[in-house]
């Protein structure tokens, strides 16, 4: 027997399009079932200003296919020379949503990041004075703490002490993958939120190493144990205001991922609400799919909500998605869940 779930048009909190080629062939896969997204600026040259926010903007929108209807959400690339004033300026004018930050290292084109957080200790100020979000990629990069262990200590020595040196300061903890970053999440007030992708709902360290390593699952923050894995299921299926979708839908071109020294990223912007309604589904909750992907987003944010539908449909019969998105700087190969799909976004 067919299902079908209606909810308002779900937005994306953390997202990766690239530029120029890859831009061009990744950026309809959002556009076709999101409304906004948050738009990463770990780009080569990073988006530190907002002059350089500005253009990237107008390529998103050039890139977009005709008749989409998408609004990127600019951020800038927090850096230790990053102007304060440039930051309340771009946060004035409505075209920058969020700052980045990025510890040097941690992940993608992040070694222009923040290496002493004393040095952009002005610019957090002005942000919790203007009450702009801080978007934080939560991991230490200290070679002596295990890549496991990352996120964990990051919120014990960085972010834990960022946020009672600076009140008011509004943050969103990006992609947590642990049961830590769960807890800490729920505990934090108003002024702290948390993305949780869609991959981590999914996958564990095991997926991606038992029987052979699977470089399609590799990703930044790397999945962890399975008892992580069933907190971040509990927490997005919660309907908790504190948790919401950001996918860090991340292109590479095959040829790099499937390389002897891969690049993290999982890509999900095709399939994404068919696989969390299977996800919520499981779960028992999915009257709580809304909330997790169209509305704690928006209230974090302090945007309106999307007002147009989407409509999934449960079919008998399992799903198919592409296999790879063909761009003109090559295949990007789309998240495998392992599993049938039988949910399917449908006009």
């Amino acid at each position: 027997m067919m299902q079908e779930l209606i909810l308002r048009r779900p937005d994306d909190w953390h997202l990766h399009l690239r530029d120029g080629a890859m831009l061009q062939g990744v950026l309809p896969e959002t556009a076709r079932h999101f409304a906004r997204a948050i738009v990463m600026p770990n780009l080569v040259p990073p988006v530190v200003t907002a002059a350089q926010a500005a253009a990237y903007r107008a390529r998103i929108l050039v890139a977009l296919p005709e008749g989409a209807v998408f609004e990127p959400l600019m951020t800038l690339y927090l850096t230790e020379a990053t102007d304060p004033a440039d930051v309340a300026a771009a946060h004035a004018s409505g075209l920058v949503k969020a700052v980045k930050l990025y510890p040097a290292g941690a992940t993608t084109n992040s070694h222009g990041g923040v290496r002493d957080i004393e040095k952009i200790r002005h610019v957090l100020e002005k942000m919790a004075e203007i009450g702009l979000p801080l978007c934080v990629h939560g991991e230490v990069t200290t070679p002596e703490v295990d890549i496991f262990d990352r996120e964990a200590v990051f919120i014990d020595t960085v972010l834990d002490p960022l946020r009672r040196a600076t009140p008011g300061l509004r943050v969103v903890m990006e992609h947590i993958t642990t049961e830590e970053g769960v807890a800490y999440a729920r505990a934090g007030g108003p002024d702290l939120g948390a993305t949780i992708t869609t991959h981590h709902l999914i996958i564990n360290r095991n997926h991606i190493l038992v029987g052979g390593i699977k470089p399609h699952y590799y990703c930044l923050p790397v999945a962890k144990r399975e008892k992580h894995r069933l907190a971040l299921r509990a927490a997005a299926t919660s309907g908790d205001a504190a948790f919401f979708l950001g996918t860090d839908s991340a292109p590479h071109v095959d040829a790099l991922k499937e390389h002897a020294c891969g690049c993290a990223g999982c890509f999900t912007a095709t399939n994404t609400m068919p696989l969390l309604a299977h996800v919520f589904e499981e779960e028992g909750a999915l009257a709580r799919l809304e909330a997790f992907a169209s509305l704690n987003g928006p209230a974090f944010y302090r945007l309106p909500v999307n007002t147009a539908p989407m409509r999934l449909v449960k079919h008998e019969m399992a799903q198919t998605f592409p296999d790879k998105i063909l761009t003109e700087a090559g295949p990007v190969t789309v998240f495998d869940p392992g599993f049938p799909v039988h949910w399917q976004v449908e006009a």
